[in-house]
């Protein structure tokens, strides 16, 4: 389609970064049919219902986890662990903006509220609240590294399929990267469950995109500690534990606003 003038402002943008999102976006316009086929007529078969408060949910997320995340990395620069670019990339912190504000939206609106909220129907919450963080997780290992397909063909997707099991040749990394997305992905069904709606995790997917992006942007790593310390704020025992902080704040928050409504 760009060869032939369409589009032609996705020139820019890496395959598999599109390829990603295309899926994403395929996988969103088949909720339709599977609620159709699970017979779910409304937000209640879901375990969902209209939040009032959506705007308020939706910022304390974005609080929640970006302030802990960015304290984190203003520490990692103190120690020496992360330094300061000598350069600010504006195209680059435009592309995080826009990633922040679309990819929680779509992402929310399929694992913590198609997936979750048909698995909710089978009265199991803890194992519908493991299988879709487990299925979360393992999702964004599912990516071919990036630059696999240069050039891009009708069969570059087929590619970027076989070459998208390519990261579980890291195991560390695998194991890393995947504990943190898994609490992640359990903190942001807890918030989904507590709250009947999807503003609260969306509001923190959201915050951790646009802190882990933009912390990057304006700093750079300078060692791999793994298991600690991955490619970003978001891999390893240290930002696992930062997600765990941001965990225990959202449900302190949560007591505090229920306790008023009392």
């Amino acid at each position: 389609m760009i060869a032939h003038g369409f589009f032609p402002f996705l020139a820019t943008v890496d395959f598999e970064t599109f390829f990603h999102r295309a899926i994403l976006v395929a996988a969103t316009a088949l909720v339709w049919p599977l609620l159709y086929l699970t017979d779910t007529r409304s937000m209640a078969d879901l375990q969902m219902a209209p939040n009032s408060r959506w705007v308020r949910d939706l910022f304390a997320g974005i609080l929640f986890s970006v302030i802990p995340l960015l304290c984190c990395g203003v520490l990692f620069i103190a120690f020496h662990i992360y330094s300061l670019r000598h350069s600010f990339a504006w195209i680059a912190f435009g592309k995080t903006v826009a990633a922040s504000i679309g990819v929680p939206v779509i992402e929310e609106t399929f694992f913590r509220g198609l997936v979750l909220g048909v698995l909710l129907r089978t009265g199991r919450q803890y194992v519908s609240i493991f299988a879709t963080s487990a299925i979360f997780s393992v999702i964004h290992f599912l990516k071919a590294p990036e630059r696999t397909s240069t050039i891009v063909t009708w069969t570059s997707g087929l590619n970027s399929i076989a070459h998208s099991f390519a990261r579980f040749g890291d195991p560390m990394s695998v194991a890393a990267m995947f504990t943190t997305l898994f609490l992640i992905g359990w903190i942001l069904a807890d918030g989904r469950l507590r709250t009947r709606s999807l503003w609260l995790p969306i509001g923190l997917h959201a915050g951790w995109i646009f802190a882990a992006g933009a912390f990057n942007r304006v700093a750079h790593r300078g060692i791999l500690e793994l298991p600690w310390l991955g490619k970003n704020l978001l891999v390893g025992i240290v930002p696992l534990g930062i997600a765990g902080l941001t965990w225990v704040i959202m449900r302190s928050w949560l007591r505090y606003v229920d306790a008023g409504k009392v």
